[in-house]
């Protein structure tokens, strides 16, 4: 593991002349937007951007959700996504039909859990917003998920994650780093969202890391933390509980697992883990080696456990699974310093003050 690690971060540098290249690209691209070269479309309503600067996990899934979960009652939602490793091309809605090979993991996950709430994805948003106000006449707001880098489309509010462990201050550009933006482009943004904090965060890290990003007077910033919910049976939803007497074979396909592993690392006798790529798309061969896998685990009492985004790429073996003892632990953002009411009101107020041309 440790030579893995050594050999990886080598590798990076190694690969500094590339990105170098990279950010050429990148300052050229914003170079032209900003003056105009390339053009931004606006549309006539609500659109909400969750995105961040750098590749990986951050945290926009649970985000999207988050958004999703307080605006669903209040006002008539849709979200937008690329639909990253799907099957297909182009704009599609989702709908009782649709897999995860359709629409990829996370707005299969999306729609799996808010199946009342419009999931489109497309890779062109400009094109892509028409045709789900088209589909969805009603829609009053728009989340796009992960399109802050995107420019093609302009949204109203845009809310920019960075994981408190990675912070875009500190990072550098792909494949060295994992930036994909400019460090700069954090201005663009209305909302920062510290993400992935510990739950006793101080007030002495919290203003450490506000003079470190330095928010425009313009900007708001938040700080988050992960919050486990209950595990449920894959197949049959039947809530678990983890407790210290559980061992547990962690599956999971996700750019950060760390900290639902430290999370296992603290709730459970112990943990065996199964690490696959981000967004993987599992074959019968990975199901019969996690069962394989799971099988020699001596313990009496033991579970499979994955994430909600791993889950919806995994349901097509539903026949295989039923009998397995196989869980999915569900994720949402805690925000710290009693924030979350501020939070979701500023929010709402964007969408009910929308000022309508």
């Amino acid at each position: 593991m440790k030579f893995n690690f050594l050999f990886l971060k080598t590798l990076r540098i190694l690969l500094l002349p590339f990105s170098f290249i990279y950010a050429l690209i990148i300052f050229v691209r914003n170079w032209c937007f900003d003056r105009k070269i390339f053009t931004t479309a606006s549309f006539n309503l609500p659109i909400i951007c969750v995105g961040n600067l750098a590749s990986g996990g951050t945290g926009k899934s649970p985000m999207v959700e988050f958004l999703i979960k307080k605006l669903k009652g209040r006002f008539q939602v849709a979200v937008l996504s690329r639909g990253y490793m799907r099957k297909t091309k182009g704009y599609a809605l989702a709908d009782d039909e649709t897999t995860a090979l359709d629409i990829g993991d996370e707005p299969m996950q999306f729609h799996s859990k808010f199946p009342d709430v419009a999931i489109a994805v497309g890779e062109e948003r400009v094109e892509a917003v028409p045709q789900l106000l088209q589909d969805r006449p009603g829609t009053q707001a728009i989340i796009l998920d992960d399109a802050f880098q995107h420019r093609s489309v302009s949204a109203g509010l845009n809310i920019l994650l960075t994981d408190y462990n990675n912070l875009f201050t500190r990072d550098w550009f792909l494949p060295t780093g994992d930036l994909r933006d400019q460090k700069k482009s954090y201005r663009r943004a209305q909302v920062i969202i510290v993400t992935k904090c510990e739950k006793d965060f101080s007030l002495k890290e919290r203003n450490d890391t506000i003079r470190e990003i330095k928010p425009l007077e313009n900007q708001q910033i938040f700080f988050s933390y992960i919050r486990y919910g209950i595990p449920y049976h894959i197949i049959t939803k039947e809530p678990f509980q983890i407790n210290e007497t559980i061992e547990v074979l962690l599956v999971t396909g996700i750019a950060n697992p760390a900290p639902l592993k430290k999370f296992l690392d603290e709730n459970s006798q112990a943990y065996y883990e199964i690490d696959y790529g981000d967004h993987h798309i599992f074959s019968i061969d990975d199901l019969k080696n996690m069962i394989r896998k799971f099988n020699n685990i001596a313990a009496r009492q033991k579970i499979l456990l994955t994430t909600e985004k791993d889950a919806v790429r995994l349901l097509k073996f539903q026949h295989e699974m039923k009998d397995l003892p196989f869980f999915v632990i569900p994720i949402e953002p805690g925000f710290l310093f009693h924030e979350e009411q501020r939070f979701t009101d500023l929010i709402v107020t964007f969408i009910r003050d929308f000022n309508y041309q």
